[in-house]
């Protein structure tokens, strides 16, 4: 796997996971974006948890 390739956090608006996703799967951070709002509206947990779990464990952009 290159250097390139590989799942670390980018520059983005909170801390970056969303954009680390979009990079590393060559779509849009939007989507994700949009996918961990629609998981937080049934009472937020189900879409915070990940999310921080995602902050935590994705290393940042060197």
């Amino acid at each position: 796997m290159t250097d390139n390739h590989k799942l670390r956090r980018q520059d983005g608006i909170v801390t970056g996971v969303c954009g680390g996703l979009g990079a590393f799967f060559g779509i849009s951070p939007w989507w994700f974006r949009l996918l961990f709002l629609i998981l937080m509206l049934p009472g937020g947990l189900p879409g915070f948890l990940p999310y921080v779990l995602l902050w935590i464990i994705i290393p940042p952009k060197r």
